[in-house]
């Protein structure tokens, strides 16, 4: 006698296919607001992949060597812009944080309020931070600092917050049982407890910053996105290629140097 098929798995069988219909809906529609036709993408393809042969490859590095230390100054500059911003954002995130976790707070009815302005801080990106900036700052490694500086504070004043929902509240209910104060219970009972999550959601700050700071720079923010900018503008392409080349490299080691740290703090 051949088996049934179980209704959970005809109820999910459905759910699969309404969400697939649902996609391919919302593809035709957004395609249609668009004006974009998959069909003429595909038609130019092959001018797309021309280009690309023709106009970056090979990859070449400048002849006069001034330039190649600019671009890898560049380089190190975008690196420690990211690494600067999230430092700063981060110890001002964790200030602001204590005041956005309902179970920490000395004034829980106003964590609501603090989260709110982080989370609208954290939905405007870091590039359009870095053209309302622009007309202030000027081009510079300022504007990609405030750019970046801005949006991992409102990241992490999030995440610093929901790390610090998860402590245990016996731990801070003893400590106020004791007559502790507000600085006591964060220096004995909320830092020992969350370090290992605030540095493990600092490192992935400085990842997302990483690449962040090199979009920021394109638009005036300094560094190799900048300079990446300026040769593309000079329609010399080779050389651009080879800066994207080292971007990507750039972005693998420290993805792979902060990944390894926050493994080892997962332990």
């Amino acid at each position: 006698m051949p088996k049934r098929i179980p209704l959970l798995a005809q109820a999910e069988k459905r759910t699969y296919e309404a969400f697939f219909l649902v996609v391919v809906v919302l593809f035709v529609i957004c395609t249609l607001l668009t004006q974009f036709n998959p069909v003429v993408l595909f038609q130019n393809g092959e001018n797309f992949w021309s280009f690309l042969s023709q106009d970056f490859f090979p990859p070449e590095l400048p002849s006069k060597a001034s330039k190649i230390t600019n671009i890898l100054s560049s380089v190190l500059t975008t690196i420690a812009m990211a690494i600067s911003s999230t430092t700063v954002a981060g110890i001002l995130a964790f200030l602001v944080s204590l005041f956005a976790s309902e179970s920490v707070s000395p004034f829980p009815r106003a964590a609501k309020a603090v989260r709110a302005v982080a989370t609208f801080m954290r939905n405007i990106p870091a590039l359009v931070w870095a053209f309302i900036l622009f007309s202030s700052l000027g081009i510079g490694t300022g504007v990609g600092f405030v750019a970046l500086c801005i949006t991992s504070f409102a990241f992490m004043v999030r995440a610093f917050a929901e790390t610090m929902e998860d402590i245990s509240q016996d731990c801070i209910e003893s400590l106020q049982a004791t007559g502790s104060s507000f600085p006591q219970r964060v220096a004995h009972g909320v830092i020992p407890s969350c370090m290992g999550g605030f540095l493990s959601w600092f490192l992935y700050c400085i990842e997302v910053n990483i690449r962040a700071s090199t979009i920021v720079g394109m638009v005036g923010g300094g560094g190799v996105g900048l300079v990446l900018f300026s040769y593309i503008k000079g329609f010399q392409y080779h050389i651009a290629f080879s800066i994207i080349l080292l971007i990507a490299v750039m972005v693998i080691l420290v993805d792979a140097a902060t990944g390894t740290l926050r493994r080892g703090l997962d332990r």
